[in-house]
């Protein structure tokens, strides 16, 4: 299970936190976060963020926490390698499940998890790799990987000499489709790269109830023992995944005569 990767600020349509008022132009929320009005515009009407406080029939005035709200999707999108879908499925479920001062705790679970390998710390880089290589190395058709980003199972975006790069720590997922393409899953069951999102969609709800759960729980201990539970659980709970799931294929084969 995963820690949030920042504190996501409660967006009210009207004053921001602190009675302060919104005076934020569009073209200031351009200048701040370095994103088009169309970028903007785009994540209001996907949902990712609140709309403004109308002063007009085409003007709106935003605050602090818009900016804000726009770095961190800006970061998890392009630095992060995070889909927009799953940046919205993220932040809703952290303002659904979490209360800020949980979500104060959780900050404090991030920081002792960066030491590890589950979290990168926020000034690590990510770790690139050229898109055409890694389809190359798995055997697998650009355009399998350019619809895998559409659908949002992976994130990617253009470097600076103009290709086409996706996290390293994504790689798995191109390698793996790779080796079902080699065992016919494509060419004899006509299996195609939209089908994974059955199993992202399962992984979906399963973290769902593990963030409800977490929220439920996390402030009866200390961030350093949740944190310290959380690294040592995650192959425990993996196991669990791979054990049911087998255990699942084989008593429904033994219900065929």
């Amino acid at each position: 299970m995963d820690a949030p990767r920042a504190s996501l600020p409660s967006l009210p349509p009207g004053p921001s936190e602190g009675g302060e008022p919104h005076r934020l132009r569009m073209k200031d929320l351009c200048a701040e976060t370095g994103l088009p009005r169309q970028a903007i515009h785009f994540y209001i009407q996907q949902g990712l963020l609140p709309a403004g406080t109308k002063t007009g029939r085409n003007t709106a005035l935003y605050g602090r926490e818009h900016v804000e709200r726009l770095k961190l999707i800006k970061k998890l999108q392009h630095e992060r390698f995070l889909p927009l879908k799953a940046i919205k499925a993220l932040i809703d479920g952290r303002e659904e499940h979490f209360a800020p001062e949980q979500r104060g705790i959780l900050l404090d679970v991030k920081q002792r998890l960066a030491h590890g390998q589950l979290v990168r710390p926020d000034a690590s880089p990510e770790v690139t790799v050229r898109a055409d290589d890694v389809c190359a190395r798995a055997g697998v058709p650009r355009a399998d990987l350019d619809h895998a980003i559409t659908i949002g199972l992976i994130g990617g975006r253009e470097d600076e000499r103009g290709d086409l790069v996706i996290a390293a720590d994504d790689a798995w997922l191109l390698e793996a489709w790779g080796e079902l393409r080699r065992l016919g899953y494509a060419d004899d069951l006509g299996l195609r790269i939209d089908d994974l999102t059955m199993v992202s969609e399962v992984v979906d709800d399963l973290f769902n109830r593990e963030a409800m759960l977490l929220a439920s729980r996390i402030d009866r201990i200390s961030p350093e023992r949740a944190a310290a539970m959380i690294e040592r659980a995650l192959p425990i709970v993996h196991h669990f995944i791979t054990g049911l799931h087998t255990k699942k294929i084989r008593a429904f084969f033994a219900t065929l005569d």
